[in-house]
């Protein structure tokens, strides 16, 4: 499997790391915050990690909900957390004319799942030159991510991984199969989204006040059966208030509540690892 370095992360490997922030950039005192706190937990435990957030939500359920402060101010908020934190930074692109605009400032491009067969978007994020992370389709088996995989490896990047977050099962619902953590393995370093996977979409309103629930009671359940079965990786949606959360709330895993599960996730990596 190849390994690969975003900034001082060990992507693949074996080395267990963490994908960590809020949904959607709120503004930049929030940011930063969320930020310095993940930083001091992952700090203390020696854990890898990278910083999350959204410049721009451009798939919310409703015309009416928050989507971001949009690119420009974005990637300032972006480049402001990395500079002061000194973590590096990952954030997802929709289109593949922002592409070469968001790499200047970010470390790694993340693929949303709805657009993980969009091949000019695929193509783009490679010809970038920054890491790639693809985040599987709700409506895609595993097998046929390695199709995305290849397209960006085609332009000559081979610094891909691919995020597993539920597939649809019915109506704003979502189920994970582990098998998938393993097959998508086989061609790319594996990331579980502990948070997405939770989510009910589109489950917690209708008409105009449409938002997607969720069940972040299971977040700790999953995410430990995910790092049991092997995954490099753990994305997780952490908001200081998620009652107060603009985007994915529901489905957030509440700050004060990451030390806890991380310290689980860790023994449990440390558990299941090759012994030497």
């Amino acid at each position: 499997m190849t390994t690969f370095q975003v900034d001082r992360v060990t992507i693949g490997g074996g080395n267990l790391f963490v994908i960590a922030g809020p949904c959607v950039i709120e503004s930049e005192e929030h940011a930063l915050r969320m930020a310095e706190s993940i930083a001091a937990t992952a700090r203390a435990l020696g854990l890898p990690w990278l910083f999350k957030a959204s410049y721009d939500k451009a798939n919310r359920t409703s015309l009416r909900s928050f989507r971001g402060p949009g690119l420009a101010e974005g990637l300032r908020i972006l480049g402001a957390v990395r500079e002061a934190v000194k973590v590096p930074i990952l954030t997802d692109v929709h289109e593949a004319g922002d592409v070469a605009r968001v790499a200047e400032v970010v470390d790694a491009l993340q693929i949303p799942a709805f657009l993980c067969r969009q091949t000019d978007l695929l193509l783009a994020a490679g010809c970038s030159g920054r890491a790639v992370n693809i985040k599987k389709g709700q409506f895609m088996s595993p097998w046929d991510m390695r199709h995305a995989v290849e397209k960006v490896c085609s332009t000559g990047n081979s610094r891909v991984f691919v995020t597993e977050r539920g597939a649809s099962f019915g109506y704003n619902n979502l189920v994970v199969d582990m098998r998938s953590l393993a097959i998508m393995r086989e061609f790319a370093p594996v990331v579980f989204d502990a948070t997405h996977s939770v989510q009910l979409p589109s489950a917690a309103g209708q008409g105009e006040a449409a938002v997607s629930g969720g069940q972040p009671q299971f977040i700790p359940v999953l995410s430990r059966a995910a790092v049991a079965a092997g995954v490099d990786g753990v994305f997780m949606e952490v908001h200081d208030q998620p009652a107060q959360a603009k985007s994915d709330g529901a489905n957030a895993l509440p700050l004060d509540q990451l030390p806890a599960l991380l310290q689980q996730l860790m023994a449990v990596h440390r558990a299941v690892a090759p012994k030497t």
